[in-house]
């Protein structure tokens, strides 16, 4: 026996895909070249923002790259909006300290 699935008009599929689309909104935390201390691990030392990744997938990943004085280069996510971002990890801008 078959079933068949009801036929939906073209116009409410693009509705159903543009709502999703835009459900998703990234509040980025960091831009590239900024100035940034961790406050949990401070013998790492500043750091500066290398490199900014932003996924075009809806859900996708958004992560910096930040290279601290102590040689090492770490990812954190950035997406202000995720609750794993690294503001809530400890990473600060300077400018935030002052």
């Amino acid at each position: 026996m078959r079933t068949f699935l009801p036929t939906i008009s073209a116009s409410i599929k693009c509705d159903l895909m543009t709502s999703s689309i835009n459900e998703e909104i990234r509040r980025l935390y960091l831009r590239t070249g900024e100035q940034v201390v961790h406050l949990r691990f401070p013998e790492w030392g500043f750091g500066v923002v290398t490199e900014e990744r932003n996924s075009a997938i809806a859900g996708g990943m958004s992560y910096v790259k930040i290279m601290f004085r102590d040689g090492r280069t770490r990812i954190f996510d950035n997406n202000f909006a995720n609750a794993c971002c690294c503001y809530y990890a400890g990473v600060r801008r300077c400018e935030e300290l002052e």
